[in-house]
């Protein structure tokens, strides 16, 4: 048994390192050798929400289906994007009309279905500024049309006084403020959605590993049929066999084609989107969409009880890995928020984190913004599928569409091995699905409280990030008292979470507990003390 002392800050008096809880993830070695010795007939490089959802649905058809990830899972783009499920206002500009609607579509499955637990809907103001550069008419027909587009489910776009949104937005700036525009979208947490995936990819039979980084590809007789790979935490080499290969890789797709064809033409172009974290000086309860552009908004949206800001976009072409949010782009965002969002919200010193990723756009001339956020699906000279591209929102379609692609391959005898698409589910839900309010009823309900003085912050978080998952976190935390403490105390999250990334959701760094199972960093609450505890619980 370890045992973790107390340590100031954290939070915790001390924690007993080893898990009782059933059903625990197998370790590393045991998963690379299952991995090594069994023949797949889908190998999917690349574990951000692209290949997590095509190793969910291919799995769910019935393929023996392995996932692995250089890094890890959703480490990259799909943890860092503006955790909008959205038809996109803006694509309305571009003419993507049956882009918002597919998008539209696709939310409310999520919404109302797939994930009630990991996504809930946000009110959004689009204010409307004397010489601003669109009118009040314009974007009162657009918010119209937006809400038409999803069927009205959401209410009705309008147009309303900028007093009551003043209410719901205390720190909107007034000045010269003809009147709001309002619609409905959703919002999430992008790294807990896609953990969840990763769950039902993992529940549905597929074979998953993290930080396993693909460093080449076999061959047989000139086509892709597997890959090696290095085992980063453990400094391990070995391979997969499959019948077919996935790139989907995102950023780095380009990088995993060459390993097939060094002749290969780059596809795809990068766009730097960067954000910002602050803590807010009032509560907000709705988000504002602030026009910068013909193409462009920028959001400021209350997300986890802070202030999300963002986004930038503009063409980049260095190392994906070495993208980060430079002081450009800091003051970019402030400027572009400071339009409709007054000063004192926007110090310096209320931010709490700041983080950038990358959109992957198809490949050719023009802005960055003006770029259809399109998916892209090909097929090397070795019979890899590459796929990259699209949006969040649409992630389930993406993967039900690559499988469907997996189907149609010539020569490769997957197709009898599938279910048809038409007897599975169509909209199967996420692990944990559960009504949050329900679930943090029952977390705080006084008969038979699994954790005695679980907070109220504390028990609305596990619910809308876990869903019914709560529940085994909740046990975890009744059954040893030491995993009921806070890991921050300005935090929601306990200890018992940390416990169950490590034996749940494989979790091998701090970095995965603190930035993707949980939100200690992006409130700024990672101190040194804190990241040396986690990293003691790892080891346990």
């Amino acid at each position: 048994m370890t045992t973790v002392q107390h340590v100031p800050g954290a939070g915790m008096d001390q924690i007993d390192g080893s898990s009782a809880f059933v059903g625990a993830n197998p370790s590393r070695a045991e998963s690379r050798e299952q991995l090594s010795e069994a023949f797949y007939d889908l190998l999917v490089i690349g574990g951000g929400i692209l290949g997590t959802s095509t190793a969910w649905h291919a799995a769910q058809s019935g393929l023996r289906v392995a996932l692995v990830d250089a890094g890890d899972f959703a480490g990259a783009t799909s943890s860092a994007s503006s955790k909008l499920l959205h038809g996109g206002l803006r694509y309305l500009q571009t003419g993507s009309v049956k882009l918002v609607s597919e998008n539209h579509v696709e939310r409310r499955a999520l919404t109302r279905a797939v994930a009630p637990h990991l996504s809930n809907p946000l009110t959004f103001y689009l204010p409307v500024y004397k010489g601003g550069p669109h009118g009040a008419a314009k974007l009162g027909a657009g918010v119209f049309a937006y809400s038409a587009l999803s069927g009205f489910g959401d209410g009705i776009g309008h147009l309303m006084n900028p007093a009551k949104a003043r209410a719901d937005v205390p720190e909107l700036r007034t000045e010269h403020l003809k009147t709001v525009a309002v619609y409905r979208d959703s919002q999430m947490n992008d790294a807990r959605l896609a953990l969840m995936t990763v769950r039902a990819a993992a529940d549905s039979g597929a074979a998953v590993l993290n930080h396993a980084e693909a460093v080449g590809l076999r061959f047989t007789q000139g086509r892709v049929t597997g890959a090696e790979l290095h085992d980063r935490i453990d400094d391990v080499a070995f391979g997969i066999d499959a019948r077919v290969v996935l790139n989907a890789t995102g950023p780095w797709v380009d990088h995993l084609r060459r390993m097939e064809d060094r002749e290969a033409a780059p596809s795809i172009r990068l766009s730097k989107g960067a954000h910002l974290v602050l803590k807010r000086t009032s509560p907000w309860r709705a988000a504002l969409a602030t026009p910068i552009g013909k193409y462009r908004i920028s959001f400021a949206l209350p997300w986890e009880d802070m202030l999300l800001l963002g986004t930038t976009d503009e063409e980049y072409t260095g190392d994906p890995g070495a993208v980060s949010v430079t002081e450009s782009d800091v003051e970019q965002i402030l400027g572009e928020a400071g339009r409709s969002v007054r000063d004192r919200q926007l110090r310096r010193e209320l931010i709490t984190y700041s983080f950038a990723g990358l959109r992957v756009l198809p490949g050719g001339p023009g802005a960055t913004s003006k770029a259809k956020r399109e998916t892209m699906v090909t097929e090397g000279r070795g019979g890899m599928l590459s796929v990259s591209g699209g949006k969040w929102t649409t992630f389930r379609h993406i993967g039900r569409a690559v499988t469907r692609r997996l189907a149609s391959l010539p020569g490769r005898s997957l197709a009898r091995d599938m279910q048809p698409q038409a007897a599975l589910p169509k909209r199967p839900p996420l692990p944990g699905i559960a009504n949050p309010r329900a679930v943090e009823r029952r977390l705080l309900s006084d008969g038979g409280r699994p954790v005695p003085h679980l907070g109220a912050d504390t028990a609305r978080h596990l619910a809308t990030h876990y869903g019914s998952v709560a529940f085994d976190i909740a046990r975890l935390a009744g059954e040893r008292p030491a995993l009921a403490e806070r890991i921050h105390p300005d935090a929601p999250e306990i200890w018992a979470q940390a416990v169950y990334a490590r034996d749940h959701e494989w979790a091998e760094t701090v970095e995965d507990v603190l930035r993707r199972r949980t939100t200690l960093t992006v409130r700024g609450l990672d101190t040194p003390q804190v990241r040396e505890a986690v990293r003691r619980v790892l080891e346990a």
